[in-house]
């Protein structure tokens, strides 16, 4: 096996996911076929199945791909970020405005999806939420005892932490799903604002 090898395999993964994300946010996940991918990116459908067995398993990986994306851009504006308050906005201002980007995506999906079809995807989506969940979980908890440590919050102990990072993501979904019904982003920035500034007066020392 050349040493190129495992780079023009990548950069062929790399191909159909793209393609699949193009076809499945234009058609649906129901209508897009192993063919259809083929096509996309000049292959025969045996490619793809080097690959991956099944549209399923594309949609998983690039789902993966979309969540990883999600979780560094929100890590690295976290970083950015210098106080305990600065960062929770961070993390919550970047989740919206990457969800904005990524609702056409995410709404297409189901489209003409019959009952079955619909109850197996909400049990795959139901999975995704909680790994996210558990991800961003893990990354709000890093913020907030952080904050703790440099004397920005007062102590908080495990299981209000679990709860206050509960009730904070369940507000950050919920502000998406009102802007996503209103299909009006703009008050991304003053929402936030409020949202952390209530956060941090009930947590300050």
């Amino acid at each position: 096996m050349s040493a190129s090898n495992p780079i023009k395999e990548d950069v062929i993964q790399e191909q159909i996911l793209q393609a699949a994300k193009q076809l499945f946010q234009i058609h649906g996940l129901r209508k897009v076929t192993m063919d259809d991918v083929a096509r996309v990116i000049g292959k025969g459908r045996s490619s793809l199945y080097y690959y991956y067995k099944s549209k399923e398993e594309i949609l998983d990986a690039v789902m993966d791909v979309e969540i990883r994306e999600m979780l560094t851009a929100m890590a690295l504006a976290v970083d950015k970020a210098l106080t305990a308050e600065q960062k929770i906005h961070a993390f919550c201002v970047t989740k919206l405005k990457i969800l904005r980007e990524k609702n056409a995506f995410y709404n297409t999906l189901d489209a003409g999806m019959d009952a079955d079809e619909m109850s197996n995807f909400n049990k795959t989506k139901i999975a995704l939420h909680r790994r996210i969940m558990k991800q961003e979980s893990a990354l709000l908890s890093q913020i907030l005892n952080h904050g703790v440590e440099k004397g920005e919050l007062r102590m908080i102990n495990e299981k209000d932490l679990n709860i206050l990072i509960f009730v904070l993501l369940s507000s950050v979904r919920g502000l998406k799903r009102e802007m996503v019904i209103e299909n009006d982003f703009s008050g991304i920035e003053p929402a936030v604002d409020a949202l952390t500034q209530m956060v941090i007066h009930g947590l300050k020392k």
